[in-house]
């Protein structure tokens, strides 16, 4: 059996317990994201009749029901675990999908995606307290990443100390092959700035 995605076995017998009362001879769970590789990534699951199969998903077949995964959204689901945590309420499922927003990569993956990966994974959480966020825009010839800071980064009195402290330090530690750090944000616009 291929398993695409972990599927915890209290998560398949909510999910089956769920497609029962659905009373659809041979209904399915289908698995997808919205908007993969994005910030705006979402992990979805949908009830799948036999007639909405998509030719091109993935099955997984599983003891008590028959997952369909969405074959473009493979990538971002590596890692991904569907739960369900009982509680006196009933209980709630839970999709992690850690990925979801940028899929995985490793050292032979292109340079603007380990870069994007750092971003997303790494230094935007940490930003995100502070309600910014960092981008990026390209890559020089002389292998110089340039930054794009929004949110509460863009005019924030900090940002230079982020971006060389923060941000630059831990791109250099990761990826070597990087020559340095700029950023293209202008920080005269301080409207959203968290530290004015």
């Amino acid at each position: 059996m291929t398993q695409y995605i972990e599927i915890t076995p209290s998560a398949e017998e909510y999910l089956a317990e769920l497609l029962e009362k659905q009373n659809v001879e041979g209904m399915a769970v289908r698995i997808f994201i919205t908007q993969p590789g994005t910030k705006y990534a979402e992990t979805c699951l949908a009830y799948c009749r036999p007639e909405e199969i998509n030719p091109n998903d993935l099955l997984q077949s599983m003891e008590k029901l028959l997952v369909y995964v969405d074959a473009l959204s493979t990538p971002y689901l590596e890692e991904a675990i569907i739960d369900f945590a009982k509680d006196r309420m009933g209980g709630q499922l839970t999709i992690k999908a850690p990925n979801a927003k940028m899929p995985k990569v490793n050292a032979d993956s292109p340079l603007d995606q380990r870069i994007n990966y750092l971003l997303y994974t790494e230094i935007n959480p940490g930003l995100a307290s502070h309600g910014g966020e960092v981008s990026l825009v390209e890559i020089t010839e002389d292998l110089v990443a340039i930054l794009k800071f929004g949110g509460g980064c863009q005019g924030c009195s900090a940002v230079e100390m982020t971006l060389k402290d923060g941000v630059e330090a831990s791109l250099l530690a990761k990826i070597p092959e990087l020559s340095g750090v700029r950023d293209e944000t202008d920080h005269t616009v301080t409207e959203n700035a968290y530290f004015k």
